[in-house]
């Protein structure tokens, strides 16, 4: 068979499959009918609407966020432990706050209450010398200021002199014995110049007081007897302005801050307001407090040391510093009461 040049043979036709472009089987696609419904992967609910796309309550979201609804993960025992802990400490801290808070505002209240420093007994101090004894006049007298008295003294709101010239006037005369057995105690009586008393009133009133069958007389071991300047004596009972009386109480070494009375070696040193005013809520008269004032300070004179209240509504014993508050117990001015000799406990 002869070929024509120009046409050559070709080889026998062959069936290739037919290639599909990606676009052809795009158009495809778009073109063929769907054989199941376009909700046919969502989550169907018994009873409920078609998923919606959104997360159920049940479980998480598509995108591997929290649980929506999901409980809080509860702490492990050591992290609860450790959470008591830190509320245990949180409390005593607040309490160990409170108590501090407590304390200062104690300590600051205590400042500001607090009463002078207690006197102590000490090594005596100077004699203060005075002029002649003045005329006698009644014992009621040594309770008010004399209206012709002080001049140059500082007087305080109370109407007592706050200071005095240093200077004192002695009773005058012998006074009778006081007490029927024991040992004699001679005493001068002094009061203050330009204080406003009288020192033979002064020496009248603390010769009843210390003649009381309740005082020390009673106890059988002591008798008083009052002596005039110049005479043998073993001590003096002063009635002296709360500054000169600051000043003698000094000199033996004790600060009574102008308010309390004080004894040292000799020296019997009444405060003059204290005398005149008393103290607040001592709830007692005056003469209550005079007697306790003469008798607590006599005691420390024969040796006696301070004692404290026996209990709440308790009598308060004489040698008891009823000056700086009666700490629940009862006014009372005598170291004897019913004829027996009344304490309380020792202060060390």
């Amino acid at each position: 068979m002869s070929h024509d040049r120009r046409h050559p043979p070709t080889e026998p036709e062959q069936y290739y499959p037919r290639q599909e472009s990606a676009r052809s089987r795009r158009t495809d696609l778009r073109e063929r009918p769907s054989s199941r419904s376009s909700d046919a992967y969502a989550p169907q609910f018994d009873g409920g609407p078609p998923w919606d796309g959104a997360s159920p309550q049940d479980g998480p979201p598509r995108d591997g966020g929290p649980y929506r609804d999901a409980a809080p993960r509860q702490p492990g025992p050591r992290a609860q432990r450790r959470a008591a802990r830190r509320r245990a400490q949180m409390r005593r801290r607040r309490v160990l706050a409170l108590a501090v808070l407590v304390i200062l505002v104690g300590s600051v209240a205590g400042l500001l209450l607090r009463s002078p420093s207690s006197p102590t007994e000490t090594a005596a101090g100077p004699s203060a010398p005075g002029p002649a004894p003045s005329a006698s006049v009644s014992a009621k007298a040594a309770a008010a200021p004399d209206p012709s008295g002080a001049t140059t003294a500082t007087v305080e709101s109370t109407g007592v002199p706050e200071t005095g010239p240093g200077t004192f006037a002695y009773a005058g005369g012998t006074g009778k014995v006081l007490g029927t057995a024991g040992t004699l105690r001679k005493y001068q009586i002094a009061v203050e110049d330009e204080s406003g008393q009288n020192a033979a009133a002064f020496a009248t009133a603390v010769e009843k007081i210390l003649g009381d069958s309740r005082s020390w007389i009673a106890g059988g071991k002591t008798k008083f007897q009052r002596v005039p300047k110049g005479s043998s004596h073993e001590f003096v009972i002063y009635l002296a302005t709360p500054a000169t009386s600051e000043k003698m109480c000094a000199a033996g070494g004790l600060h009574t801050e102008r308010y309390t009375s004080c004894r040292i070696s000799g020296q019997v040193i009444i405060n003059l307001a204290r005398w005149l005013t008393a103290i607040p809520d001592y709830n007692a008269p005056l003469d209550v407090y005079q007697a306790y004032a003469i008798n607590h300070e006599v005691g420390h004179q024969l040796g006696l040391y301070h004692e404290a209240c026996p209990g709440r509504g308790q009598t308060a014993p004489v040698m008891q510093q009823q000056t700086y508050g009666l700490k629940g117990c009862v006014a009372n001015s005598w170291p004897y009461i019913d004829g027996k000799r009344y304490t309380g406990p020792p202060i060390p």
